[in-house]
């Protein structure tokens, strides 16, 4: 198989048109090309108003024209074989045994786990302390119209994990030479989602799509043996000479030498109970800040031009390092977004962004955050950056009694109180209320803010626009905690194997799934090693 790299078309380019762009590549005949499939796909904006996909295409010829034309080509970059690279799904060996593996949590990370432990005929018993993705979603809507929270089943707990009730972008920056990135999203459409995130350069499903997908993935574990319990928290790990003995979950105790704990950022609570019981981890360095809102049409004519609407809603991104040592950037960036009320404990409130699989809110949205670390906690304390995440999440429930506090930019700026909204309203759910936003952090992470967002609105005009609408506050970016492991992928106490975003080992949907798919192989390859 050929593979064709920067084939360049234009957005409107019908499929004859890219296989005719093709044939002109290769020199061939229409009656040499048995069939092509797009590889990669991303969009070209450089050279606005036109605007152009970039695609990498693989193209299948009879066995002895594509020698042929390889050896012709052979010095044009663009133009390769291609070796399509399969995930080896791990292999239990035959003869070997264990009890039941138990994984701690349903996100993408523990589902994944379980998904390679299921094809093993190992009958994982997955323990997940909220509730099922559609009973999730009725609890979640209400706490968003009510301001009632269920801290047993909201934005981020229950299956599915954090990620469920975002935009469902499925890109991740982790160098992946086993084809596990590519295993996780033939996984995704498997199971309900779009073909293009096979081929999109950033691809995303939106949250709607998103519990479909787990809810179909849940029926096939259980299909294939996986035992699911609900509203079932484990609240103690049992350990003997150094392994882990058993789990006590819903009162119950569950005997167990595999376990996969992968409990998402936000379970302070059991980060607590891991750390008493003696399991190594160390407090790490995360990022915190505000969501804010523009208008998506400014984000989309900047970044794409005058065509803009030819296209889906535009993304971007931003980084700015400052002379104080302080990163500041976007983060998990939602074009035509929400912003949402992401609160899971009593008397805090934390947002976060979601959007649809049509993007068609009438906003972008990203988070803006500065690194915060030593300078505001300390370090030799595993549990100290929760106490930080705490206290400023206890400072923004505090400045409107539980609705989510906005302020415009101007107003941040000028440490002023917010009246109204200026040219755009707020794309929210949850309820709202102006609120003191520049008086939940410190000056030096206001003002490193403030430094950062003049040097974004050079990269995008109007960025630094007074009536942009903050919403505080911004603080689950990533795990405080790093739960550690070794070589084998097993914490101190073995049989223990910590995993994804909670562990501190991986960022967004993708990355998770992907250390889900890593941890299964170890506990694997451990049982056929007997390690």
């Amino acid at each position: 198989m050929i593979k064709i790299d920067q084939l360049k078309l234009s957005i409107s380019a019908s499929e004859n048109q890219i296989k005719d762009a093709i044939i002109k590549k290769l020199r061939i005949k229409d009656s040499d090309l048995k069939k092509y499939s797009i590889l990669k796909r991303s969009i070209d904006a450089r050279k606005k108003p036109d605007l152009f996909y970039v695609y990498s295409v693989l193209v299948e010829l009879d066995h002895s024209l594509e020698n042929k034309l390889l050896k012709k080509l052979s010095k044009d970059n663009n133009v390769n074989t291609y070796k399509p690279l399969v995930y080896p799904i791990p292999k239990l060996s035959e003869g070997k045994s264990s009890d039941r593996p138990v994984v701690i949590g349903a996100g993408p990370a523990g589902l994944f786990a379980a998904y390679v432990f299921a094809l093993n005929h190992m009958n994982p018993i997955i323990f997940e302390r909220g509730r099922m993705v559609e009973e999730r979603t009725a609890d979640i809507l209400k706490f968003w119209e009510t301001g009632v929270l269920d801290t047993a089943s909201n934005v981020q707990f229950g299956e599915g994990g954090a990620g469920t009730f975002s935009d469902g972008k499925l890109n991740t920056l982790v160098n992946d030479k086993q084809g596990r990135n590519k295993f996780v999203l033939e996984t995704f459409v498997k199971f309900g989602a779009p073909s293009n995130i096979l081929y999109d350069n950033k691809p995303h499903i939106g949250t709607d799509i998103l519990k479909v997908v787990i809810a179909n993935m849940r029926e096939e574990i259980k299909n294939l043996g996986g035992e699911f319990y609900f509203n079932c928290q484990v609240t103690e790990f049992v350990s003997e000479n150094g392994r882990i003995k058993a789990v006590m979950a819903g009162g119950k105790e569950y005997s167990c030498s595999n376990v996969v704990l992968s409990i998402g950022h936000s379970a302070r609570d059991t980060f607590k109970t891991l750390y008493d019981a003696g399991f190594y981890m160390e407090a790490k360095d995360f990022a915190v800040g505000f969501r804010i809102e523009h208008p998506q049409e400014m984000i989309s004519k900047t970044m794409y031009g005058p065509n803009f609407d030819k296209l889906e809603p535009a993304p971007y991104k931003l980084a700015f390092n400052l002379e104080n040592g302080r990163g500041v950037y976007s983060f998990c960036m939602c074009p035509g977004g929400f912003v949402v009320n992401s609160s899971s404990e009593e008397n805090r409130l934390v947002v976060n962004g979601m959007s649809y699989s049509k993007r068609d809110s009438k906003n972008a949205n990203s988070a803006i955050v500065v690194s915060v670390g030593a300078k505001e906690f300390d370090k030799s304390n595993p549990l100290s950056g929760i106490e930080f995440q705490r206290q400023i999440e206890g400072k923004a429930f505090a400045l409107c009694k539980g609705k989510i506090p906005q302020q415009l930019y101007g107003d941040f700026k000028a440490h002023r109180l917010t009246t109204s909204y200026g040219d755009f309203e707020t794309q929210t759910r949850g309820l709202t209320a102006f609120g003191m936003l520049s008086d939940i952090f410190s000056q030096e992470i206001n003002q490193s803010i403030i430094d950062a967002m003049g040097q974004f609105g050079t990269k995008i005009k109007g960025f630094d626009r007074e009536d942009a609408i903050l919403s505080g506050v911004e603080s689950r970016t990533s795990s405080p905690v790093r739960i550690s492991r070794d070589e084998t992928y097993q914490s101190n106490i073995k049989g223990l194997y910590p995993c994804g975003e909670g562990a501190g080992y991986a960022g967004g949907i993708t990355s998770a799934a992907m250390d889900g798919l890593k941890v299964s192989e170890a506990v694997i390859n451990n049982l056929n090693k007997n390690i």
